[in-house]
Parts: C-alpha cells; sequence; structure tokens
C-alpha cells in the first residue's frame, strides 16, 4: 500500500502537488502571536536541507573544476546576496515615496490659500522660485482665491473641511488599516503578532494617497508615523515576492525592522536616527545583522530621497536648519525649562489622548468620517487666525527654526518691536495646538504625533527664546549676561524652538538617544548636542517622576494587543498563578478522525498538549490547531480517510527507523514546512491509523509551577514561545500564554509607577483648571469694569 501512496503521489500533477504542500501563511490565523521557537527549527532544517543540496565535489573525474561546482557557488553567492537585494529595492521604493508624498502634501497645502497662474501644478514655492521671500504681496504669479478676507477665511476652511471628508472616506470604505499612526500595531507585528491585510497593498496606497490629503487638511497630527506604517507596507510587498524571504517569518521582521528605520530617515533626514529609532522603540530583540540592514536601507532610502530633491533646496526635511552661533552657560537654565515643559507636555497628552480614545470607542465608533471633518473644519476656523497655526505644521518649523540673519522675516518674527505680540501670538498658538492634539490624534485618518508635538515645543521655545532676548535687550549689562560678544547676537531664538521640538517629542514618545541624534542630523551642528541632551534627561526625569509611558505603548495597552513591555518590576508570585487549569487537551492514541473533528469544532483554541491514556495526564507533546485541522484536510486526499480511521500522535521506533525525510535533521521536534510536508505525510501514510506524530512538538517548553512570574515573562521576551506549558514531575497542571499574564498584570497587579498617583495628578490638573478659570473671570469682570467707565 505503501508502493501504491507512493505511485499516486508522484503522478500528480505539479500544480495539485502545490495545492497539497502547507502554506507557511496558512500556520498562523489572523490575530494569533508566532511560535518563534518552532519557526527557528524550521529555518534550521532549511538551511541543512540547503547545505546538503548545494555541496558539489569541486573536482571532477580526472582533477577538473566542473560546471556543477561552479553553479553551486554562484547559487550560494546569489542566495547570500537576496536579503542585500530586496532591502535594496525597499530603500529605493521608500525613498521614492517619500519624495512623492511631499510633493503632494506642500502643493495641497498651499492651495488652501490660493493657485499660481503659471501653472495649477506649481505650489507657492515653485511658483514664486525667484524671488527670495515668497509673500502673496511680492509675488505676482501667486494669486489669493480672493481678496475679501471673509471669504479667504470661508474657502480655507471650505477646502480644510473637504480634504479631510475625502480621506476618511477612502480609509474607511477601501483600508480601514490605513487609519491612525501605526507604529504601535508595527511594534506588535515584530515582536510576533499576526494582522493580516495591515502591511498589505491597499493599506499601502490608501495611506500614501490620503497622508497628503490629511496634512494639507491642516489637522493637527503629522505624517511621520504613517510614514513608517507605509515603508512597512513597501518591505513586506516587496520581501513577499521573494520566496527565500517571504516563507521566514524571522527574515521577514528584519525586513520590517530595517523599513521602520528607513521610514523615520526619509521623514527626518536622519539615517542614523532612523537606525537608532528601530532600535530603541520598534524592536524589542535587535541583533547586529539586523541593525546593519536597518542602516544599508535607511541610507538607501535618505540618498533616494536626496537625489529626487523634492524641495529643489538640497534639503531632505522642510525644517532642516543649519546654525554658526554658540550657546552660554547661562542658558542652560532656560533649558531646563524647555525640559520641564516637554515631561508635563508628555504626560498630559498621554493621560488626556487616552480618555478621548475611549470617549471615541465607545460613542464615535460609527462617525469616523463626519469627526475628521469636524475637527479639520473647527481646526481650520481657529487656525486661520494664528500666523503659526495657518501654515503646514513643517513650514511653521522651518520659520520657528531659523536664525534672525537678516534672512526673510515671517510675519515680524525676528522685530524687536513685534516682540510681545509675537509671544502672545506663540503662546497661544502652543495652548490651541495642545487642545487639537490631544483630540485630532487617533482619528480615523492617517495620523502621527510626531510633528504636531515637535510644533508645539518650538512655538513655546521660539516664544521663551524671544523672552529671553528680550530681557537681554532690555539688561544687556546685567550680570548674567556678561559673557554675549557685543558685537554678535547673545540669544538665539530659533535655537530655543529647536530644543523645545525635541522635549516634547521625547516627552510624548519616551525616546531619548534617538531624539539627540535625530536634531543632530536636522543641524548639522556637533554645538548643539550637549544642550539637546541636558533638555532630554531633563524631560526624561519629569516623565518617569510622572510616571508617563510613551504614547505608542499606552495605544498597544489600550488596543490590548499582546505586547509584553520592557517591565523590571518584580510580581512575587509563582507561574501556578497566572496558568490556566482548564485545558483542552488530546490523548495520544484511541482518537478517530470524527472525534477529532468534533473536538475542533467544539473549541477555539490554538493548540492541544497531548497527554497520556493511562489516567496519569503525562505530558507527551503538543499539536498547534492549524497543523491538525490542515493535515486533516489534505490527509483525505493523500491518503484513504474516513470518519471512523484511528488516529495517533505517538511515533514507535520502527517509524524513525523506516521513514527517512529529506533534508530533515533527526530529532524529536522536527518542525514540518512546506518543503517536506508532502513528503513526510506520502512516507507515514497507511491504510490501518493516520499517523500524526511528525506535526506533533515532542519537546514543548515546559517550567514548573513554582516559577516565578518575572521568568517567565523573560522567557517569552527573549525566546518567544507562543505557550508554555506547566508541568508538575511530569504531569500537565496547565498553560499559560502572553494573554494571560497580560491580564493578570492588568487587572489583578496595577501598582503605581511613580510616585505622583493618578489621583493626585488629577487633582493637580483639577487645580489648576479651577485657578485658570477664576483668573479668566476675574480679567472678564475687569475688563467690563473697563467698558462701562468709558
Amino acid at each position: 500500500m505503501a508502493t501504491e501512496r507512493h505511485t499516486g503521489y508522484n503522478g500528480m500533477r505539479h500544480h495539485d502537488r502545490h495545492e497539497l504542500a502547507l502554506p507557511h501563511s496558512r500556520r498562523y490565523e489572523d490575530f494569533t502571536t508566532i511560535d518563534w521557537i518552532q519557526d527557528s527549527i524550521i529555518e534550521r532544517n532549511r538551511r541543512l536541507r540547503a547545505a546538503r543540496q548545494s555541496y558539489v565535489p569541486h573536482r571532477g573525474p580526472r582533477g577538473e573544476v566542473t560546471l556543477a561546482w561552479i553553479w553551486s557557488r554562484l547559487r550560494n553567492i546569489a542566495h547570500a546576496g537576496q536579503s542585500w537585494f530586496v532591502v535594496t529595492l525597499v530603500g529605493i521604493a521608500i525613498g521614492v515615496n517619500a519624495a512623492l508624498i511631499s510633493i503632494a502634501t506642500e502643493w495641497l497645502s498651499d492651495i488652501k490659500m490660493g493657485y499660481c497662474s503659471d501653472g495649477w501644478w506649481l505650489n507657492q514655492q515653485f511658483c514664486c522660485w525667484e524671488i527670495e521671500s515668497a509673500d502673496e504681496d511680492t509675488c505676482e504669479a501667486w494669486h489669493q482665491w480672493s481678496d475679501v478676507m471673509p471669504a479667504r477665511w470661508a474657502i480655507y476652511v471650505l477646502f480644510a473641511a473637504a480634504l479631510s471628508f475625502v480621506a476618511a472616506h477612502l480609509v474607511r470604505s477601501l483600508a480601514k488599516y490605513a487609519a491612525g499612526s501605526g507604529i504601535s500595531e508595527i511594534k506588535c507585528i515584530i515582536a510576533g503578532f499576526i494582522m493580516k491585510g495591515f502591511l498589505g497593498f491597499w493599506t499601502f496606497l490608501i495611506k500614501s494617497v490620503t497622508l497628503p490629503l490629511v496634512i494639507a487638511s491642516g489637522l493637527s497630527v503629522g505624517k511621520e508615523g504613517p510614514s513608517v506604517h507605509v515603508a512597512c507596507c513597501i518591505g513586506n510587498l516587496i520581501a513577499g515576492m521573494f520566496r527565500g524571504v517571504s516563507r521566514s517569518q524571522m527574515k521577514m521582521r528584519e525586513i520590517l525592522t530595517a523599513s521602520s528605520a528607513a521610514g523615520v530617515a526619509v521623514a527626518f533626514g536622519s539615517p542614523i536616527g532612523g537606525v537608532l529609532f528601530s532600535i530603541e522603540e520598534m524592536s524589542s530583540v535587535f541583533s547586529i545583522k539586523t541593525m546593519w540592514r536597518s542602516f544599508f536601507c535607511a541610507l538607501v532610502a535618505t540618498v533616494t530621497l536626496s537625489a529626487m530633491n523634492p524641495y529643489r533646496s538640497g534639503k531632505l526635511v522642510l525644517f532642516q536648519v543649519t546654525y554658526d552661533r554658540d550657546w552660554h552657560f547661562f542658558e542652560i537654565i532656560f533649558f531646563v525649562i524647555l525640559g520641564i515643559f516637554g515631561g508635563l507636555y508628555g504626560a498630559f497628552v498621554v493621560k488626556f489622548n487616552l480618555k478621548v480614545a475611549a470617549f471615541r470607542k465607545q460613542y464615535l465608533g460609527n462617525h469616523a468620517i463626519a469627526e475628521a471633518v469636524t475637527l479639520a473644519t473647527i481646526t481650520a476656523m481657529i487656525g486661520w487666525f494664528n500666523h503659526f497655526m495657518r501654515i503646514d505644521m513643517t513650514e511653521s518649523m522651518a520659520i520657528l527654526f531659523r536664525e534672525c540673519d537678516g534672512a526673510a522675516d515671517y510675519d515680524h518674527l525676528c522685530q524687536s518691536a513685534y516682540q510681545w505680540p509675537m509671544v502672545n501670538s506663540l503662546f497661544l498658538a502652543t495652548v490651541l495646538r495642545i487642545g487639537l492634539v490631544v483630540i485630532s490624534y487617533g482619528c480615523k485618518v492617517p495620523a502621527g504625533i510626531f510633528v504636531p508635538s515637535m510644533a508645539v515645543g518650538a512655538t513655546f521655545g521660539r516664544m521663551v527664546g524671544i523672552m529671553v532676548k528680550a530681557v537681554y535687550n532690555a539688561y544687556p549689562k546685567s550680570g548674567i549676561f556678561a559673557v554675549c560678544p557685543p558685537d554678535v547676537p547673545c540669544i538665539t531664538p530659533g535655537t530655543y524652538a529647536l530644543l523645545g521640538a525635541a522635549a516634547a517629542l521625547s516627552g510624548v514618545m519616551r525616546l531619548t538617544v534617538t531624539v539627540v541624534v535625530i536634531m543632530f542630523e536636522l543641524t548639522g551642528a556637533l554645538t548643539y548636542i550637549l544642550p539637546t541632551m541636558i533638555v532630554l534627561l531633563v524631560t526624561k526625569a519629569v516623565g518617569d517622576f510622572l510616571g508617563t509611558t510613551g504614547i505608542a505603548d499606552e495605544m498597544i495597552r489600550f488596543n490590548g494587543f499582546p505586547f509584553l513591555e520592557k517591565d523590571d518590576y518584580a510580581y512575587n508570585v509563582p507561574v501556578s498563578r497566572v496558568m490556566r487549569m482548564d485545558l483542552q487537551t488530546l490523548p495520544v492514541s484511541g482518537l478517530t478522525v470524527k472525534e477529532i473533528e468534533e473536538i475542533l469544532a467544539g473549541t477555539g483554541v490554538k493548540g492541544f498538549p497531548l497527554i497520556s491514556t493511562d489516567g496519569r495526564r503525562i505530558l507527551m507533546g503538543f499539536i498547534d490547531r492549524s497543523d491538525l485541522l490542515h493535515i486533516l484536510d489534505k490527509a483525505r486526499i493523500v491518503q484513504d480517510v474516513r470518519p471512523d480511521t484511528p488516529v495517533t500522535f505517538a511515533s514507535d521506533l520502527e517509524d524513525h527507523e523506516d521513514v527517512e525525510f529529506s533534508g530533515v535533521a533527526p530529532g524529536p521536534a522536527l518542525g514540518v514546512d512546506e518543503d517536506v510536508s508532502m513528503e513526510i505525510m506520502e512516507s507515514t501514510a497507511t491504510t490501518d491509523v493516520l499517523k500524526l506524530w511528525p506535526w506533533v512538538n515532542q519537546t514543548p517548553l515546559t517550567v514548573s509551577p513554582q516559577l516565578p512570574l518575572e521568568i517567565v515573562m523573560q522567557i517569552f521576551k527573549r525566546m518567544g514561545p507562543r505557550v508554555i506549558l506547566v508541568e508538575n514531575h511530569g504531569e500537565l497542571v496547565g498553560l499559560v500564554t502572553v494573554k494571560d499574564v497580560l491580564r493578570f498584570t492588568t487587572s489583578e497587579h496595577q501598582e503605581p509607577q511613580s510616585p505622583w498617583s493618578e489621583q493626585r495628578f488629577d487633582g493637580i490638573v483639577d487645580e489648576a483648571r479651577v485657578w485658570t478659570s477664576s483668573v479668566a473671570d476675574d480679567v472678564v469682570s475687569w475688563g467690563r469694569r473697563v467698558l462701562r467707565r468709558s
């Protein structure tokens, strides 16, 4: 019968045989986690099989070099360089996509204000290319939509509402995963979480199209976070074209990590900062090989963006700036103020944005388009009357970072005569932008928080810089300013804007080294590395004191994704407190195909521990639900399987002696993949019993019930198993997954993470609100008295 099976299998057409193979994509269902141990075993067997197949003696019968040996060496070189070739293609595609998005964003942002008579496709910068200051009054080619201020305001608001409506409608209709930032989900995907469609083609296309629309609508959201998501979509799509990469989950995660680095690199013009971002924020386990590929991908993407030169100015990003002035030690006092602001801003935004997200999830789930249009309309109606909120946030930062060196002056920003009205305008922009960021981040359009936070920090920092400069102009002979040379400007407000932007970004994302390097690459000045480090250390200290967690990690917790954070807290409980004891198990023998199908239909568990049939519950192995379903389905074609056919999960000694799988390393845990699955099925086929032992993990990861929970969490984070079985002297007593650990840590053992409890923080916020309301009432009362007297 075995011979008959062998003949029948080899007689199949090629496409039938391919259909019967066990695709790697079917190994994992949607919203499940990857078993990294099993994936490593499969990858190991592939390497061993490839090494055996590629071995060719380099000498022929007479000692000559054979053509087969040369071909074998060429195949080895092509296999070794495949990953680098994929990384190169990914980097080029990310750079091209980033340039196109930048060009589209600039044009759509300017079309709200007016149009170019020389060509409708030109934005204001290119329309007024020959004029140093592209102002409406000096550029004849650029025309406002109307000369009447109310009409211009109405057109501005209508454009904002229309752009946001188109973006929200496309996202809701064609790609729901295109909404939001995407960084939280990508962190989970790189860690092993399966979200089918999140990195698909439609998500990439819709997010690339709607991202310029959202930014141009004026919503207080950024494109840097979504740029990382788009970059990972590109990496996933290109890597999926190469079978040698796509069939390995580990290699796919390396490509995604490199893509995230390239996404940050093109967003900030910072290749090294992108690599550090992928290390500090995205990947929990980072190898040297992954770091090199991330660096290479970021480099290729940045070079491609530089070659396309979307702004025609040599800058990779619009707010790139260069400083040639030094700072003074007395300014450290004001740098500390910026750091404190960054920490407080991060705590405020993270806390209240989660409240807004909970409200949105409960009440606005079916009104995503109306919410986006309403937010864009409100933002446009308010922002029109503030010069720093009317324009695009990246353009605003480019203006705020700029030195006052006699170049183009925006709205009298550099003139001392207008310094106090400018301080008022910047303060109002800071307060309004904070509120808009809190309510806008998380709406169902592509929305990042990098640039909005930097814009908030830039307006606050420039305000502080102008105030310090005003104090210097009023008291130039004061002792604190004694170190200032008389013929050189002492205070550079633009540097305060830069440091404020760094503080706000660090406060909300809880990044330190990455932000320092990004700011260094933006400015190209070693001089301001030390001030940046000082500001970010103060920001981190304030955030640690308030117990602030990065907004990406908070969104992971809010959405309930199975992701273990870098937590060193001592829970002081054994794993027996967390494990599940009500288990769905299968005996190693004694079941029929019909009984197994009934068990599968009656439960939704992702895997089954296999126990002995003697009643002692001795652990014999573990089998995944997806493998069991697929093998039962395909066994009906390869083998004459009936409902009453007995099934066994155990193997005999003669099974290992009589059956030899090509290229599969011997051992109790085979790690079956699509390359040998049909060969194994055909080799083990018999008429009287269905043998499933090759698909059983006979050495599952097990721990003792007394093992501390902290050690189990370390095993999950470092080794990446999907499930850990708990056995007591060989007897199965329970199992634990990442979700079980998260359920325990979030619901049963919540501890305050800082000296400030949530109630105390809420109390301080309430006191500040009451005090602000009291001051506002006093001001209103005073204004009314003044009006009555007049």
